[in-house]
């Protein structure tokens, strides 16, 4: 039993996590994709604003950044409530902050349609999209390609990611209810 515990207390050592106290026996793993997620979110947002700056806007917060992308996705005005669906944000005053910072900016306009608002992209915000693409093909599309990995392990990753969000929301759902 002690030998057990022994080689269990080694491999922890190995692991890589940012908080060891809350991993008990068994759980570095989730314990190593959290700290993954952690380090995996501030590089994203640290890299999309760089992105949107490198392209010629400045001044962006990720978030402003993620909701021009999906104001602009498909070319189709959105709501609101359908843009923090789609980014997955509860706080919607969040993400009408950064609308009317990206309208003032003339990258967003809105239009009243009855008793809802729409937001679009404006022709200057469709070049920033565009420019951000180009920086994002320059820089990290190309990078990806000397990883040597598939396409099909990048989607992959990408599943187990929405998979692994869904049992984030139901633990917190839960840790909601004690």
């Amino acid at each position: 039993m002690a030998i057990k515990k022994h080689a269990e207390e080694d491999s922890s050592k190995s692991k890589i996590v940012s908080s060891e106290h809350l991993a008990s026996s068994g759980t570095w793993h989730m314990s190593e994709f959290e700290y993954g997620l952690i380090t995996a979110n501030n590089a994203f947002n640290r890299w999309i604003t760089r992105c949107m700056a490198a392209a010629g806007y400045t001044d962006f917060s990720p978030l402003d950044v993620l909701v021009l992308h999906n104001v602009n996705h498909r070319n189709r005005p959105k709501r609101l409530v359908d843009i923090c669906f789609v980014l997955h944000i509860e706080d919607q005053h969040t993400v009408n902050y950064s609308l009317k910072k990206l309208v003032k900016g003339d990258l967003v306009m809105r239009e009243k349609r009855g008793k809802e608002i729409f937001y679009q992209t404006t022709d200057r915000g469709r070049a920033a999209c565009e420019a951000y693409r180009e920086v994002r093909e320059k820089c990290l599309v190309s990078a990806l390609g000397s990883l040597d990995r598939e396409d099909s392990e990048v989607s992959e990753s990408a599943t187990l990611l929405r998979l692994m969000s869904g049992m984030f929301d139901q633990a917190a759902r839960a840790a909601s209810s004690l």
